[in-house]
């Protein structure tokens, strides 16, 4: 006759549940193929419309009018989108943890304005016409804006609430400034709207290789400050307790989103929301864990913002709509219901 296990036994050959870092660790792989996709469709999709053979030919042999579309244009296009969106999210997430402030972006410390009124200036006072010569001049502005906000804001004795109240003013002087000129100059206007838009179609290899080093540097500099900026999330007090240097981690994290946010912004101009949405939405199933909210922000990014240019590319043909003003359709009602859903939940 045939005896049941006791429960006890049952119990102990019953398969564990999955923990929550395996789920977070395959969550994670899946973002990563989703991004090979979108990247895929990135090259694949376009305004002017190639069959995949098409594509094929002109990826791999570089030859003739399909090498041109598809290397020349959508390749470098793909690849800098890949790179200012993990440099937009990553920003985000580190400015978001800076500030205590979820719905925080990279505009908040009035980088955005910064990059912006240094590219105006080069136009108008420089005669500076090319995108690679905006390159330099907005990655200035980004890093001469942040270093005032650290300052303004207190230096050693910075708070999160005083680096916003000091980005949020120099943003209003700045982009004040930048309306003036704009209005004062025709071909400042004319060169200004098409930059300010935010796009990823004078995606050139020149400017890939400009803004590589800095992305790359702000990306190390970023995901070695998780911990620091775990600690500071529960509080001041908490995180000298255990050890964290606030006035140096701020310091830090500052660099860090300067220099993300300002070399994508230098190469594709300021594409809004995407260093807001991405880090709040990844927040909501990761857990307030940075280690975590850093890589999915940096592999999640660049999906919003490759499909957005997709979309773009496809809505208008044979004509384009610029990624900026995507991201910001997509990002005013998310952005709506972000903060509403976050009102409710204080209720």
């Amino acid at each position: 006759m045939l005896v049941d296990s006791p429960p006890e036994q049952r119990a102990d050959t019953a398969p564990a549940p999955p923990t929550r870092r395996a789920i977070r660790s395959l969550g994670l792989l899946v973002s990563v193929a989703v991004l090979v996709l979108v990247a895929l469709a990135s090259i694949a999709i376009g305004a002017k419309e190639l069959s995949l053979g098409q594509v094929w030919h002109g990826l791999f042999t570089n030859t003739g009018t399909y090498g041109d579309v598809v290397v020349d244009e959508r390749l470098s296009r793909t690849l800098l989108g890949l790179l200012a969106g993990a440099a937009l999210g990553l920003s985000g997430a580190v400015l978001q943890a800076l500030t205590r402030n979820p719905l925080a972006d990279p505009g908040l410390l009035g980088i955005n304005a910064g990059a912006s009124a240094a590219v105006v200036t080069a136009i108008t006072y420089f005669g500076v016409t090319s995108l690679s010569g905006y390159v330099w001049f907005a990655f200035f502005g980004a890093a001469a804006v942040g270093a005032l906000v650290w300052f303004l804001g207190g230096s050693r004795g910075a708070t999160p609430v005083r680096l916003a109240l000091a980005g949020t003013a120099i943003s209003a002087a700045l982009y004040g400034y930048v309306q003036a000129v704009m209005i004062m100059d025709n071909a400042a206007l004319g060169r200004m709207r098409f930059w300010t838009v935010g796009s990823l179609s004078s995606a050139t290899d020149s400017t890939i290789t400009q803004v590589l080093p800095f992305i790359a540097a702000g990306t190390v500099l970023a995901l070695a400050l998780a911990r620091p900026l775990n600690a500071m999330s529960m509080g001041d007090d908490t995180a000298k307790a255990l050890g964290a240097h606030l006035n140096r981690t701020r310091a830090l994290s500052m660099l860090a989103a300067t220099v993300l946010c300002g070399a994508a912004t230098a190469a594709c101009g300021p594409i809004v929301f995407v260093g807001l949405m991405v880090p709040h939405i990844v927040r909501s199933f990761t857990g307030p864990d940075m280690r975590w909210i850093m890589p999915y922000a940096t592999v999640l990014s660049p999906v919003l913002l490759l499909g957005a240019d997709v979309v773009g590319r496809v809505v208008v043909r044979p004509s384009e709509l610029q990624v900026g003003i995507v991201t910001a359709l997509i990002g005013g009602p998310v952005f709506i219901f972000l903060v509403r859903r976050r009102r409710t939940a204080q209720l």
